[in-house]
């Protein structure tokens, strides 16, 4: 004998497959299935949180699921091989940063994708500002103090890597200081931070969102934000400029791409919702807690921005005088 739980529980099935199937039936455009958002870093990483954060609104507004596929490796080489490679319909997208699209060119002697002309642009999410933090052994609590122990001590000093952010970040730091340290790069931000708080490596720039809670905590010293000027998300801490390293301003940016030749009318709805969501007040509010600073644009001013940044990191990276590996 059938159970009245159970009938009740087939009802309710019936009327929600219904729905469902009334839903899809009524969906007859972009989008009617899953989105899967892929990034180049590893779950726990500041793009990876606040990419997060807007897929719930972005799967709402657009009413589908949208999946998140963390490919972290090869300094974010594979995800965006991967997103280059994809079908331009519009299911598969690039949750990304300066690393692909703006230093990597300039960092790698063999590249797998062009950050031009493989992917098209969809929208600006914001920028990550980073700040330099340091294990508390360390017996620095001022910039000016980390390098005169540097300098007392050359090649003592290591410093972690999870993103061509902070690898240039280190570089450049290095050389604008004339100090010598060690570089030891990870595939993603936490394995490194996870070492800088354990002792076994002395600092890192990290982006404020994955650092914060560990400087906050105790675990980290946190010493200067990378930054032309002070951030706001941060006020604290002074720019790496006020701490008296000259030349030093780097940003992370993020941003959603496609593959290239993604249908006009795609880019156009996916631009449309991720602006809504990231100019909502409470949202960029929300986002602003966790490090980012939340704007975006059109695609043209997300392809111009990205033209112009290729430019400027391959400056960064002559200038800290990185070579190609």
């Amino acid at each position: 004998m059938i159970s009245i739980q159970r009938l009740r529980a087939a009802a309710v099935f019936v009327l929600i497959s219904a729905g469902l199937a009334s839903a899809a039936t009524a969906q007859t455009g972009y989008p009617n299935r899953t989105i899967t958002l892929v990034l180049p870093f590893a779950a726990g990483s500041g793009t990876d949180t606040t990419t997060r954060i807007i897929s719930q609104h972005l799967a709402a507004a657009l009413g589908i699921g949208i999946v998140i596929e963390n490919k972290p490796g090869a300094n974010g080489m594979l995800a965006a091989t991967y997103v280059a490679r994809a079908a331009p319909d519009g299911y598969t997208l690039f949750v990304t940063t300066n690393t692909t699209h703006s230093a990597n060119p300039f960092l790698l002697k063999t590249l797998t994708y062009d950050p031009v002309k493989d992917f098209t642009p969809i929208a600006r999410t914001g920028d990550l500002p980073f700040m330099l933090v340091v294990h508390p052994d360390v017996p620095a609590k001022t910039v000016a103090e980390l390098v005169a122990y540097a300098k007392a001590n050359p090649g003592k000093l290591t410093y972690a890597s999870g993103s061509s952010s902070a690898i240039v970040s280190g570089a450049t730091f290095a050389h604008n200081a004339g100090i010598d340290m060690l570089h030891v790069p990870y595939k993603s931000s936490p394995p490194a931070m996870n070492d800088v708080i354990g002792g076994r490596i002395t600092m890192m720039f990290t982006d404020v969102l994955t650092g914060l809670p560990h400087v906050n905590g105790g675990a980290l010293r946190a010493l200067a934000v990378t930054t032309k000027d002070r951030s706001p998300l941060v006020p604290n801490l002074p720019s790496m400029q006020e701490a008296g390293v000259p030349d030093f301003d780097i940003t992370s940016w993020q941003g959603y791409f496609g593959p290239a030749n993604l249908p006009k009318e795609v880019v156009t709805r996916l631009n449309a919702e991720i602006r809504k969501i990231v100019e909502k007040p409470e949202i960029k509010a929300q986002l602003a807690t966790l490090g980012m600073d939340a704007f975006s644009g059109t695609p043209q001013e997300l392809a111009t921005f990205v033209n112009d940044q290729l430019v400027l990191w391959e400056k960064l990276i002559k200038n800290a005088r990185i070579e190609k590996q």
